[in-house]
């Protein structure tokens, strides 16, 4: 008899237990996303069709063209290099915590809380940014088609509107979610790539910045337009081959995108974006008509809102998993029984924190943009970084460590140190004092986090770290054994009487 015919004979005669095993993160609905839809998330969240048309023009104003080409092409390199090490825990893991989790591994707790308020300081205000810009191509549409927006209190009302609109995709299900950003931010990668292609002869007047710091300025908004291949990880206990599907997204993501950005670069160099960037700068006073702005404006807004909503789906997964963990409030848990969304998550994400944000840039403008996207990448570097680091200590311990490994992990961990410190006296030291403040107060929130822990919830600790797992129906009955874990649960492990795993 074969191996195979005595699993299925063994298969009848086995009992099931008592109590089934299941997975900690079922309550999202297991194995339902396909690649696509996944790929859709993960290249959503670096809006790629807006970062093609506000890259080349950081590029021009700081007078880096060429330097500015070759800064993108290194930024890719380096994010590929942090998705290759990300990809080490993706093939192997799968939790709704994306980073925050794998750092666990790496890095004990301090190292996750760390790189969890990183990731959550992130999405948050990358989703705020997306959702006043997209907020405010919206209105730029509008004026074009003579529709007046009312000022203040009109700005005010269209961005609550968006973010109605988004909730309502969001909380429908994680699949129309996806399929809703896969559409919109095609369509606006046609449109920008399109008016690219051919070379319109128009000369571009962009008034010189002045700064010294051109190229830093290009590299971070490189990196930040990279950044977002990870919100595919919190998505692993969704996708229908978690380990394969999660892990080959991680990798092409920054590649497809940087080949876009590098694309828009140069299509800008060689004299074929006069006509984008003139329109997304100036409108039709240069001429330009009005059916192309305001096409444009859609194409901008549709990109900049289908990344608001990648960033809702992954902060949403984020505080979901903390509220799992009792890190923060179990409310943040709860999950709609009928379309299996973490609904409070996404009702404070979205109407908490970025509709709340976008409103308060519509009032203070560029000082507090300003200071929420130096926020937004130096939360982004420090989170890699530390991530990177738990890869290589991961690996070691378990014996797995390669020089491949090794030499991504120290490159992107150094690229990353050295854009925050060049950033601090550079930016920071120099022109916002802020910003010092931020990185202060992020560098120590990991450690202060858990002391709190430590001293007033130390049962908590032992929580962070929530994966999912096997249930019974995924293996043939007498194939595996069961037994309690440290919290009492049901897990398969590999011999009778033997405690799984956390």
């Amino acid at each position: 008899m074969s191996a195979l015919e005595h699993a299925i004979a063994a298969s009848f005669a086995a009992q099931e237990p008592a109590r089934p095993a299941l997975s900690p993160l079922r309550a999202l609905g297991r194995r339902q996303l396909s690649g696509i839809e996944i790929l859709a998330q993960s290249i959503a969240t670096t809006a790629p069709a807006a970062s093609m048309v506000i890259l080349p023009i950081t590029m021009l104003t700081h007078e880096t063209m060429l330097g500015g080409l070759l800064t993108i092409l290194v930024a890719t390199v380096v994010v590929s290099l942090i998705a290759f090490c990300v990809s080490q825990f993706t093939r192997r893991f799968s939790s709704s915590g994306g980073m925050y989790s794998f750092a666990v591994k790496g890095s004990g707790p301090r190292g996750a809380l760390s790189v969890g308020v990183a990731m959550l300081c992130k999405y948050c205000a990358s989703g705020a940014m997306t959702l006043y810009f997209g907020g405010q191509a919206v209105r730029t549409v509008l004026r074009e088609l003579g529709i007046a927006t009312g000022g203040t209190a009109g700005a005010v009302l269209v961005h609550v509107v968006i973010a109605a609109v988004l909730l309502g995709c969001l909380l429908r299900g994680v699949r129309f979610a996806a399929t809703a950003i896969l559409v919109v931010e095609l369509c606006s990668l046609v449109f920008i790539a399109g008016l690219l292609i051919f070379p319109d002869g128009r000369a571009v007047e962009i008034e010189p910045s002045g700064s010294p710091n051109g190229l830093l300025l290009v590299g971070l908004g490189a990196m930040f337009a990279l950044a977002g291949f990870e919100s595919a990880t919190f998505f692993a206990p969704e996708t229908k081959r978690p380990l394969i599907t999660v892990t080959r997204t991680v990798l092409f993501t920054p590649i497809i995108c940087g080949g876009l950005f590098t694309f828009a670069a140069w299509a800008v160099w060689s004299g074929r974006g006069g006509v984008l960037v003139d329109a997304y700068l100036h409108g039709t006073s240069t001429g330009i008509d009005a059916w192309m702005v305001v096409a444009l404006n859609l194409g901008l807004s549709c990109s900049w809102l289908a990344s608001a909503m990648a960033s809702s789906n992954a902060a949403s997964r984020l505080l979901y998993t903390m509220g799992i963990e009792r890190v923060l409030p179990r409310t943040l848990a709860s999950v709609h029984r009928t379309f299996r969304t973490p609904y409070v998550a996404l009702i404070t994400v979205v109407l908490g924190i970025f509709t709340l944000a976008s409103i308060i840039a519509l009032f203070t403008a560029s000082p507090v943009l300003e200071d929420v996207r130096l926020l937004a990448r130096s939360a982004l570097i420090v989170g890699y970084a530390v991530v990177a680091v738990a890869a290589v200590v991961f690996l070691r311990r378990i014996g797995e460590l390669t020089a491949t490994v090794v030499i991504a992990g120290v490159l992107a961990s150094v690229a990353g140190c050295t854009i925050l410190a060049n950033l601090l006296v550079t930016v920071g030291a120099e022109q916002n004092v802020t910003m010092v403040g931020m990185l202060a107060v992020l560098a120590a929130s990991g450690s202060v986090w858990r002391w709190y822990l430590h001293r007033y919830r130390p049962t908590t600790l032992s929580s962070v770290g929530v994966f999912d797992s096997a249930e019974s129906h995924d293996v043939l009955p007498g194939s595996a054994a069961y037994g309690e874990n440290a919290h009492g649960a049901v897990t398969l492990v590999k011999e009778p009487g033997r405690e799984s795993p956390r």
